[in-house]
């Protein structure tokens, strides 16, 4: 169903639903194509994570990027979706991966995830894009934006090295446009972007669940609060603060 469409009320009043899919409630009506059956063994209140968020971080590093055993690789922005491409990037093998953020207090946790080394581009007077090539000798292989600002995009792609870097656009927004000098890609740069991770939610998902349920994909780290959901707008503003990874809310 487009947008606008909903087959969901409260009081008599027509909710719209956030990508065709959330509210704050246990029934609902969607598309046949945002119903995932998962294993009824999964716990609901882990596996809720596997939506956006997880799925899109993991997701761009190994299905977007492609991240090769042995790469080098950087995630520019370290909540929930910046620690899952981390995590994508170690699940396909990567020898370093460097984590960015301007919150250090974010790296203890970036390690738990597979981080080698955290950069804060507080700590340097040069741009990150070059500090990372002094790092890496020449760039990274790989390079993930999960921010969703404009100029961190063009710092990550920068900060891939020429010939046959990949930088994947994570970070969600619609705000400005996104610029480079043509010399970055005509270098032999690759820029591309990931919505979803790259995954079919359908299909996808499960295989996730799988995952977790295997051992091969960490969630309980995510989740740094549970919270009623009347508590919603504290989790907000604990989200808001950096002061949280991912808060679950209960309606019980």
């Amino acid at each position: 169903m487009s947008s606008p469409d909903s087959r969901f009320t409260c009081k008599g009043q027509k909710v719209l639903q956030f990508a065709g899919t959330s509210t704050f409630s246990q029934y609902t009506v969607v598309n046949q194509m945002a119903v995932a059956k998962v294993d009824p063994a999964a716990p609901l209140h882990k596996v809720c994570l596997l939506a956006c968020g997880v799925c899109t971080g993991f997701g761009a590093a190994v299905n977007t990027a492609k991240v090769e055993p042995g790469s080098t690789c950087a995630v520019f922005g370290l909540g929930a979706v910046g620690l899952a491409a981390v995590m994508g990037c170690h699940s396909a093998g990567a020898k370093r991966i460097i984590a960015v953020d301007l919150n250090p207090d974010k790296f203890e946790k970036a390690k738990v995830f597979g981080a080698t080394e955290f950069v804060n581009p507080n700590d340097h007077s040069e741009p990150i894009s070059q500090v990372l090539s002094k790092m890496t000798n020449g760039g990274v292989d790989f390079s993930l934006e999960c921010v969703g600002n404009v100029g961190v995009m063009r710092n990550a792609l920068e900060s891939c090295i020429p010939g046959w870097g990949v930088s994947v656009l994570v970070g969600w927004t619609n705000m400005h446009d996104v610029a480079t000098r043509p010399i970055q890609l005509i270098a032999g740069r690759t820029w591309k972007g990931s919505l979803f991770g790259g995954f079919k939610g359908k299909y996808g998902v499960p295989q996730m669940v799988k995952a977790y349920l295997d051992k091969k994909v960490k969630l309980d780290e995510f989740i740094t609060h549970n919270m009623p959901l009347e508590s919603v707008n504290d989790a907000i503003e604990l989200m808001k603060h950096g002061k949280c990874i991912r808060t679950v809310l209960s309606l019980d």
